[in-house]
């Protein structure tokens, strides 16, 4: 009853013209950006945060949450037509759907890709309205020494998130941890590293860094990158599956939602991990399997269902706990505490037209796609001839814009300069910088949440090992990390990382 009354809510919140018109407009960005090969939702979401800071926040994260899952529609498209993923997660779509586009189905893969990332999108939406209230509920228990262990399993998280080496990850961390304590401290209003710049008073922006690191530094790479040859598939025939297709399609769908829905809710998980474990899966389970690689409609259907019910079920500890599982839902937190949310479970008794008027926006959202990708197939194919040397202005314009208006501070646009460097170095370097944006927003409400709990304690750290809650998050944070350095787990993450 309690849900049906929170979808009532939502219905209420998210079925006004002025959200469902930011709906559409975030579901039309995200496909457009999962289509230019090169741009991802981390760096858009970046780019266009400041632009809604002037929303509601409810229409805010409306538009931010439809660029996000629209990405992942997006990006099956350049990976069937070109052979190139627009998004992380639609590598492994290149495999059969390029290949069945040159066997002159593309019609039929890009057809697949938009049925099953419609159902898993819709059946997701449905797993976060029935399982984040209940989790909500448990974390409204908890008090500072439980949020601190909860923000220590975060950044736990964040190390299994990162791909390549462990040292590198930690190493990320550390510095994101130092990043978000340069400021003004609060109980002693004394500067903390500031080295004399009044702009850093209050901390470094979130916003540059992300703009920075995700935008530019992502510019600096592409421009390298864009002399690789490339051929695009410009005749797209018959849309329409045939009965076999739908035969074949319609087990490897549910497969890849049911697996994407339960890997999105995990550290780590999300959209590209879940494209990933639905191919293997596939490889095994299906009749069909010795026909992967070789433009079999399976390879379509299970990774595009996998990755849009990853997508969207990431959202359920982002809304409940405050814990972002990926570096666009680090975005999403920081996009939250900008417009005076504080994520947590909080949100849904403090603002439950927020909390289900984003969740029963994805039904629409995932509605809007499916009739938008079909028709506008002729454009995509015409968006991904475009050269990005003829795109990447626009986006430094855009990004220029963006954190200059955020606080009107020139000294803003140089950070962000200087992070889109540092973003590019760390690139070559092999470094993610995933973890390191997770905790510098981490990082201040962990010190914030420490100091309450030692308050509370009189000094006392045992206070985090005799609350039983607390306790419990801390010991799957160890058994996490544990997990994270056995030799053969950091191998493979080293091997795929290389791989990539």
């Amino acid at each position: 009853m309690e849900i049906l009354t929170g979808l009532a809510t939502g219905f209420q919140a998210a079925f006004t013209p002025m959200n469902l018109l930011y709906c559409l407009i975030g579901v039309f960005i995200g496909t457009l950006i999962g289509v230019l090969p090169g741009l991802g939702p981390a760096a858009t979401v970046a780019m266009l945060m400041p632009a809604s800071f002037v929303l509601p926040p409810v229409s805010s994260l409306i538009m931010l949450a439809g660029i996000y899952y629209g990405a992942q529609y997006g990006g099956s498209t350049t990976s069937i037509l070109v052979n190139l993923p627009g998004e992380a997660s639609s590598i492994v779509t290149t495999l059969d759907g390029y290949q069945m586009a040159l066997q002159g189905r593309a019609g039929v893969a890009l057809a697949t890709a938009a049925i099953g990332s419609f159902f898993a999108g819709t059946f997701a939406t449905v797993v976060i309205a029935f399982f984040a209230p209940p989790l909500a509920k448990v974390a409204l228990k908890f008090g500072a020494p439980e949020y601190f262990s909860l923000m220590v399993l975060g950044l736990i998280a964040s190390i299994v998130l990162a791909r390549g080496s462990l040292l590198k990850a930690i190493g990320m961390i550390i510095l994101g941890l130092l990043l978000g304590i340069i400021g003004t401290d609060v109980n002693s209003g004394v500067q903390r590293y500031t080295f004399g710049f009044r702009e850093l008073m209050d901390g470094i922006g979130f916003v540059p860094v992300a703009m920075g690191m995700f935008g530019l530094g992502e510019i600096i790479l592409n421009l390298e990158r864009e002399g690789v040859a490339r051929r695009v598939i410009k005749e797209i025939k018959n849309l329409m599956p045939t009965r076999e297709d739908w035969k074949r399609m319609v087990a490897p769908i549910l497969r890849g939602t049911a697996l994407g829905s339960f890997l999105g809710i995990l550290p780590g998980g999300g959209a590209l991990l879940s494209s990933f474990a639905a191919y293997s899966v596939e490889k095994k389970m299906s009749k069909h399997g010795d026909e992967l690689g070789r433009g079999a409609i399976e390879g379509v259907a299970a990774p595009e269902s996998a990755n849009n019910a990853g997508a969207q079920t990431s959202f359920i500890p982002m809304l409940t706990l405050g814990i972002p599982t990926s570096p666009v839902m680090a975005l999403m937190i920081g996009a939250m505490v900008i417009q005076g949310v504080q994520p947590g479970p909080s949100v849904m008794t403090e603002q439950p037209a927020l909390f289900w008027g984003v969740i029963v926006s994805m039904w629409m959202g995932n509605f809007f796609l499916l009739i938008l990708n079909l028709p506008m197939i002729g454009l995509w194919v015409r968006l991904c001839m475009v050269p990005y040397h003829l795109l990447y202005p626009a986006i430094l314009v855009f990004c220029a814009i963006g954190v200059f208006t955020l606080s009107n501070s020139e000294f803003d646009v140089y950070l962000m300069a200087i992070f889109g460097i540092l973003g590019y170095i760390f690139a070559k370097l092999d470094c993610e910088p995933a973890p390191m944006l997770l905790a510098l927003i981490l990082g201040p409400m962990m010190e914030e949440h420490l100091r309450r709990a030692l308050v509370i304690s009189r000094g006392d750290p045992m206070i985090f090992l005799t609350r039983p809650i607390s306790l419990g998050i801390l010991i799957v944070a160890a058994i996490a990390l544990v997990v994270a350095v056995l030799p053969a787990i950091r191998i493979k993450r080293e091997e795929a990382f290389k791989g990539d």
